[in-house]
């Protein structure tokens, strides 16, 4: 007779390959976007403080930039702390900041390992200087690494990208550097924190919640939209698997009518 242990493990790996090989490769998102969220509800379902769940948090980040990495994901964008979050409960505020130092400090080998090149977007001015200090370290310790790039958006709000953005935009065109008849998308695009990036084509939001939290608002304005109940810290490849078929299975249309997508596939 089989160990159970054995017999669920075996399932659950027949679960994931089986989920993994229904993906079609050649219709990959180049770039995924994630906004973890759940960690404290989890935390307090197990009767545990937030910190639990934002600890937990971490196994689902390793799994989730593993499972992209093997599937060849270009670009994974993780929302790991939003400018709004800073108002949070003072002691939940500065366990985040260790954890977030000890995370990048222990992870910078295995990024390497992997070939995983690190990016942070947000306003670092915020963070401890601790936490800068590690991680102006990781992204120069990952900067020649040409696999997968992953990006860490800390102290982050897509208003706060914004209106940087226009704010450098007007000090250019009040210097003479910047005509603002020649204004467009592109050119407003290269005054973001994502100018080096491509959009996001999915974006998936875990816990249940239907909104997008102001993160990426630009960035997102085509990307597909997936929605799980599944808490943050326990989503995994399989989880990742699922939005990948649904986004593989959705019409992306660009404005176009469903006719004009046919004739140009």
């Amino acid at each position: 007779m089989q160990p159970l242990g054995r017999s669920i493990l075996t399932n659950q790996l027949s679960v994931n390959m089986s989920l993994k090989d229904s993906i079609n490769i050649e219709r990959l998102p180049r770039h995924i976007a994630i906004i973890m969220d759940g960690n404290g509800r989890w935390a307090q379902d197990k009767g545990e403080d937030r910190l639990f769940g934002h600890l937990h948090g971490v196994e689902s980040v390793r799994n989730i930039v593993e499972g992209c990495a093997e599937l060849k994901i270009e670009y994974l964008t993780l929302y790991a702390f939003s400018t709004e979050n800073w108002d949070r409960p003072a002691d939940e505020v500065s366990g985040l900041m260790e954890l977030l130092v000890d995370t990048i400090r222990n992870e910078v080998p295995t990024l390497n390992k992997n070939n995983i090149r690190l990016h942070v977007i947000g306003d670092m001015s915020m963070l401890p200087d601790s936490a800068r200090k590690e991680l102006q370290e990781a992204l120069e310790e990952t900067q020649l690494n040409t696999g997968m790039n992953l990006v860490m958006a800390l102290s982050y709000s897509s208003r706060w990208e914004i209106l940087k953005a226009v704010k450098q935009i007007a000090l250019d065109v009040k210097s003479g550097h910047l005509d603002p008849e020649t204004i467009s998308q592109p050119i407003f695009q290269q005054y973001l924190s994502t100018c080096e990036l491509p959009d996001p084509e999915l974006m998936i939001r875990t816990s249940g919640e239907y909104r997008i939290s102001n993160f990426l608002l630009f960035q997102l304005a085509y990307a597909e939209l997936y929605f799980t109940n599944t808490l943050w810290p326990d989503f995994r490849k399989e989880n990742l698997y699922e939005a990948i078929i649904d986004f593989q299975n959705r019409e992306r249309r660009f404005g176009k009518t469903a006719a004009q997508i046919e004739n140009l596939s």
